[in-house]
């Protein structure tokens, strides 16, 4: 039996390796710069309701804090992802804990886990994904507490979880009916007839409430994005390869062999049958992206809970060997194959230096590097068009940015120019707006030279998108062209519902 001081020191030892964790990313994340989701992020950080075009506003709020304790610091603003993360490394331990594993299943588990690319990018970036596989995690890890315990109140953190999964991402609705389903399959089941997991329930929609009543009122503009996202998705086939992602995306390839032991011991095996609702957890949303035709990394948050149960069927299979040397031989067998998955670092995190042997190849696999170079020198050229300008010409020209990128870059560093708040249709930008009476002039950003014959009189090319690491991304690429647009035809709060980009 597990003694309280073997356990302390068992999570004293996961506490010291996550602060290692926490530490390196902290000193490794302030490498290139913001994302462009993260620029948007940050703007709606500065903007914050009970809801957004693009998401609910849970991972906007911890912005905020960011934002307050930080200000534009990019390792402070990654700090609460970075934080996320290291805190999965020590859930992910402590599950194998709970379900009868030891120390060394347990640093197997979390090791495993935390080398998973979605949990490293996780570590990397401020996304509403960091923080959805935070709360499956430990939803998942409250599920074993209830079962190990026998404690229905858990179900309290249970349905908490749950609300923070919908308020940060509606995906967890798709865990949540993964567990509905355990419980509908399992011993759980007898939990229906008790009153806490009614009440994880009601607690669970009182948090997402809030939100629900933001969409009501906003028409469930979200939903009409998700579809235009999802239609979007399918056409350019970011939905294809789904099955095959979960090798190397969704989970790390070198710890595929634990997961599907995970999912051997909760449904074969006699042993793991106590545990059966993880593997329903699992299995359940699974199919629910299967059939909806979701991008890879969403089923990210399902491997670490099916890693902890593979990790304690592994010990069961190598305690059943003889000699003590084997068993040695097999758990140290086991570490390096595990950590053989930090091959992958250098692919999720932000450690190659730019333009060095290494960058060409590490920017081909991971397209998120290259959407960080660039926003400052966009600002600042947006800069140089606004101060060409006449005094009264400046004083009658607004600015226009195309997608959430620009925008959140433009609401950013634009102050420190003297620039105006920048006009956008794109996603929560176009809910704020529109931004008062329409400027005669229009510097235009992000926009192809076709489509700004039809609103302005006059379009002349003014300057150019560039960075200076010299980086190719999207705005160098695609649209590189900065126009001034002079006299603007109609007053945009005329067209502005249809102006509306989705993205």
């Amino acid at each position: 039996m597990m003694t309280k001081r073997g356990f302390d020191r068992d999570v004293m030892l996961l506490l010291v390796l996550a602060t290692a964790k926490l530490v390196f990313h902290v000193a490794t994340n302030g490498q290139y710069g913001f994302h462009r989701d993260e620029l948007q992020f940050l703007s709606d950080a500065r903007h914050l309701d009970w809801g957004f075009v693009a998401y609910p506003p849970l991972t906007p709020f911890l912005g905020r804090i960011e934002w307050e304790w930080f200000g534009a610091s990019l390792a402070g603003f990654r700090f609460f992802p970075a934080l996320a993360q290291s805190i999965v490394f020590v859930v992910a331990g402590l599950m194998v804990k709970r379900i009868g594993g030891g120390r060394a299943a347990m640093l197997v588990a979390a090791f495993a886990v935390a080398l998973g690319p979605v949990s490293l990018s996780g570590s990397a970036l401020f996304m509403y994904v960091t923080f959805d596989f935070l709360w499956y995690v430990l939803l998942a890890y409250f599920v074993v507490c209830r079962i190990e315990s026998g404690d229905a109140r858990w179900w309290l953190a249970i349905g908490a979880m749950v609300g923070l999964g919908m308020m940060t991402k509606y995906t967890a609705a798709f865990f949540a009916a993964g567990v509905a389903a355990g419980v509908l399959l399992t011993p759980l089941r007898a939990d229906l007839r008790g009153k806490w997991l009614w009440c994880g329930v009601a607690l669970s929609l009182l948090i997402f409430l809030p939100n629900l009543i933001w969409l009501y009122r906003h028409d469930f503009v979200t939903f009409d994005m998700l579809q235009f996202i999802h239609a979007r998705d399918m056409r350019i086939g970011r939905a294809d390869g789904f099955l095959l992602q979960q090798l190397y995306i969704a989970s790390n390839p070198f710890t595929v062999p634990l997961w599907l032991l995970g999912l051997w011991n909760v449904f074969a095996t006699e042993r793991g049958r106590r545990w059966r609702i993880l593997g329903w957890m699992a299995l359940v949303p699974f199919a629910i992206f299967v059939v909806a035709r979701g991008r890879g990394y969403y089923a990210a948050p399902l491997y670490p809970m099916l890693i902890a149960t593979g990790a304690v069927q592994l010990q069961a299979v190598i305690e059943g060997m003889g000699a003590a040397k084997w068993r040695r031989t097999a758990w140290a067998a086991s570490f390096v194959i595990v950590l053989c998955g930090a091959i992958v670092l250098r692919i999720c995190l932000p450690l190659v230096p730019v333009n060095s042997p290494a960058w060409a190849r590490v920017n081909d696999l991971n397209g998120d590097f290259r959407e960080q170079f660039g926003w400052p020198e966009l600002v600042r050229e947006v800069a140089r068009i606004r101060d060409g300008l006449t005094p009264e010409e400046r004083a009658q020209t607004g600015i226009w940015a195309s997608n959430y990128g620009e925008a959140g870059a433009l609401d950013l560093y634009g102050p420190q120019y003297g620039l105006p708040q920048a006009w956008s249709a794109a996603n929560s930008f176009w809910l704020r707006g529109p931004y008062g009476p329409t400027p005669l002039n229009m510097i235009v950003v992000g926009a192809d030279r076709k489509d700004l014959d039809a609103p302005c009189t006059t379009v002349e090319l003014a300057g150019h998108t560039r960075n200076d690491a010299g980086v190719a991304n999207e705005e160098t690429k695609y649209h590189p062209n900065i126009f001034l647009c002079r006299g603007v035809r109609k007053p945009l709060v005329e067209s502005w519902p249809k102006l509306v980009e989705f993205m």
